[in-house]
């Protein structure tokens, strides 16, 4: 069973690619159909006496198991992907360019996820993270516009480097603890002589998870991927992928670091700086995209801050109150999963109607459209922690651990008081932009083309009326206690959560805080500051960007100085001399410098003999680099085919010089894909050159 969930989306993926060659209309439905059939398969594991606590083996290598998270999970992301499959037959009704390629990768990022959330291991969660950080990419870049390709090149850059320091992080753990099983680390944890290896391998974990998850400071892809892919893609990107990180991160923190308070700070400090910053980048934003994509970025802080006060609890011996910390994480995940999945598809029927998605042009679009407008509202209402709604159940959870911590460890009580302030805050920023996103799409009128607005009373058809509507309706059945509550109590095992008073006084008093900082948000700064002669205004600054300000600077200024003194070891070397120049070369071009400028051979010329060892690593280099421009040119000339060629230069041999012209002179899409592959070979070959070395194993 577990091994149909993981691989039947592979294989289907290649079915609805062939199909789409020929009929797109059957392609289409096909694709549907897998989705389909993939969410029967999952809720099969919820039928009979189907046990899956044993780890299942596959090719000697994957391990899988099933538990109550683990199902859960499982079934949010069929659910997903059926939602966005059937709302991505209207949204692409119109823009046909690229969908074969769009609904392979789909399919085969399905499997890649399903085979992250049934993992046994982290090894078998680094394989299905890695391959699924790539072909989500595909989404990202999907348009090939000039936004589109910055973005993809952010994405990339920081799936390579999460996914480097995720590697190194399980070496640490594997020669530290002799495991990278879940159910194993903890017991190996406690035993281990190695604690600062240890720790240094789970703060490498949490920061290449973290990249995916879009925490702080790996988050800067999230805010540009989110707006520029197809809302489809979007809602997937936030609702699923982001959890992906999410996942790994929880289970190294549960199984290795449960009674460790300064992970607990690490995690809780990262959260605190993810979840306010989002919070308020959303509040200034004026796309509509933009602003729940930064509103994701904020919520995947309020997880990870009840993750962080998870440890804390647990470390100070407060186990009934870490259980339920336990529970308002993943309840809150849940709840964003399904959230972001009814509020990014109201975004694409915005942006299948106006193609724009600017609040002033879009200002007055769904006044007349009932079912949309209570579509976006539950959604809204769900992620504000409005009472009798989804997210107040799960907010209220976290913010009673930051309360309990607080009493718990009253070495740390200033900073925890602090946090709370933090937590509300940004809870009462969420209320606020979602506020002026509702206020401006279903309240306000727009200055001109009101009448036009208005003739259209449905803005999407039946069955994405359907899929939206009935989407939302889950923002208040799992906002009841007597479905909220069971839920957490059999993803976590915690059955004292079942008594839990979400609706008394005292924990009403602190959602209405946030709800009333909300509100005092939207009347001053929104409507006083943000607003000018009626417009939307972005008071931003537009320097102020992490990627721009540092990442960007400091890359393109130390590479040039770390790697010219290569040319005199490289030299003409005919195969490295090309190889390395062309890899370091492309990550100054994703990063924006052009500063730097090679020809055909290299870097600089030298007439300096190479040794065995080079001659050696020469011959390496040729067979990697022809293995990759084999793979990257099936690949154009297969699933990703969607552009001829250029004018063949006059040398060379006819595959190698249009597989030249796709990469370097052709769509950047591939040129993008091959650099990939290439980085991650090489900085894979560098970790286990570094480990290699310090074992004195060479």
């Amino acid at each position: 069973m577990l091994f149909l969930i993981v691989f039947f989306p592979f294989a289907a993926a290649f079915a609805v690619w062939l199909t789409g060659r020929k009929h797109e209309a059957a392609r289409d439905n096909l694709a549907i159909a897998v989705s389909a059939a993939e969410l029967l398969l999952v809720l099969c594991l919820f039928a009979g006496d189907f046990h899956g606590d044993i780890p299942v083996v596959l090719f000697s290598g994957l391990h899988f198991v099933t538990d109550g998270f683990r199902k859960i999970y499982a079934l949010i992301t069929a659910i997903m992907w059926a939602g966005t499959s059937v709302f991505s037959k209207e949204y692409f009704e119109e823009e046909r360019e690229g969908l074969n390629r769009y609904w392979f990768f789909v399919l085969v990022t399905l499997g890649a996820t399903e085979g992250v959330m049934l993992s046994a291991d982290l090894m078998t969660a680094f394989v299905f993270f890695e391959l699924l950080s790539f072909t989500s990419f595909t989404w990202v870049i999907h348009e090939e516009t000039a936004p589109a390709i910055r973005a993809g090149y952010t994405y990339l850059f920081v799936a390579v480097i999460g996914g480097l320091i995720l590697f190194m992080g399980l070496i640490l753990i594997l020669h530290s603890c002799g495991t990278l099983v879940f159910a194993e680390l903890g017991e190996a944890a406690r035993e281990t002589s190695a604690r600062g290896e240890l720790f240094a391998g789970g703060l490498c974990v949490l920061l290449g998870f973290g990249a995916k998850a879009g925490m702080f400071p790996l988050h800067i892809w999230l805010p540009k991927a989110h707006p520029i892919a197809p809302s489809p893609a979007s809602a997937l990107l936030s609702g699923i992928l982001t959890k992906v990180g999410i996942y790994g991160i929880l289970m190294i923190s549960l199984n290795a670091f449960l009674t460790d308070a300064v992970f607990g700070v690490i995690v809780l400090c990262a959260g605190l700086i993810t979840m306010v910053l989002g919070a308020v980048l959303a509040l200034f934003s004026v796309n509509l995209k933009r602003t729940l994509a930064c509103s994701s970025m904020s919520q995947i802080g309020f997880i990870l801050t009840g993750l962080g006060m998870t440890l804390l609890l647990q470390a100070a011996g407060s186990e009934e109150a870490a259980g339920e910390a336990l529970c308002g994480v993943v309840l809150h995940m849940v709840n964003h999963s399904l959230i972001k999945l009814v509020l990014f598809m109201c975004a694409g029927v915005v942006i299948m109607k106006l193609h724009t998605l600017t609040l002033d042009d879009i200002r007055g679009f769904g006044r007349r459209k009932p079912l949309f407008m209570a579509s976006f509202a539950l959604g809204a209402a769900g992620i504000s922690g409005i009472p009798m709604f989804n997210g107040y159940i799960s907010k209220t959870l976290l913010h009673e651990s930051i309360v309990a911590g607080a009493e718990a460890w009253t070495a740390w009580h200033g900073l925890l008081s602090a946090a709370e302030w933090v937590f509300l805050i940004s809870g009462g920023c969420t209320f606020a932009y979602m506020l002026k996103l509702f206020i401006c799409i279903f309240i306000e009128k727009h200055p001109t083309r009101q009448a036009e607005f208005d003739a259209d009373t449905r803005g999407m058809n039946p069955l994405s009326t359907a899929v939206i509507f009935g989407s939302s309706l889950l923002m208040v059945i799992l906002g009841q206690p007597g479905v909220s509550r069971p839920l957490a109590a059999y993803m976590t095992g915690t059955h004292d959560i079942l008594h839990f008073a979400a609706f008394s006084p005292v924990n009403l008093k602190g959602g209405l805080i946030s709800l009333g900082i909300g509100a005092l948000l939207y009347l001053v700064l929104v409507r006083r500051v943000l607003m000018r002669n009626g417009s939307y205004i972005n008071l931003w600054p537009e320097n102020l960007d992490l990627e721009d300000l540092v990442y960007r600077p400091v890359l393109t200024k130390l590479l040039p100085g770390i790697f010219g003194p290569a040319a005199a070891i490289f030299g003409e070397n005919r195969v490295l001399g090309r190889i390395l120049p062309a890899a370091f070369q492309g990550l100054l071009d994703i990063m924006g410098s052009n500063d730097i400028l090679m020809d055909n051979t290299g870097f600089s010329s030298s007439t300096t003999r190479p040794s065995g060892l080079m001659l050696a690593l020469s011959v390496f280099a040729k067979l990697l680099l022809g293995t990759l421009d084999e793979t990257v040119f099936a690949l154009r000339h297969s699933v990703m085919r969607e552009k001829k060629a250029a004018a063949l230069p006059e040398h060379g041999s006819t595959r190698r010089i249009r597989l030249r012209q796709a990469i370097y002179a052709g769509s950047q899409l591939y040129g993008n894909f091959s650099y990939a592959l290439i980085m991650t070979c090489v900085g894979i070959l560098l970790i286990l050159t570094v480990i290699l070395i310090s074992a004195n194993l060479i």
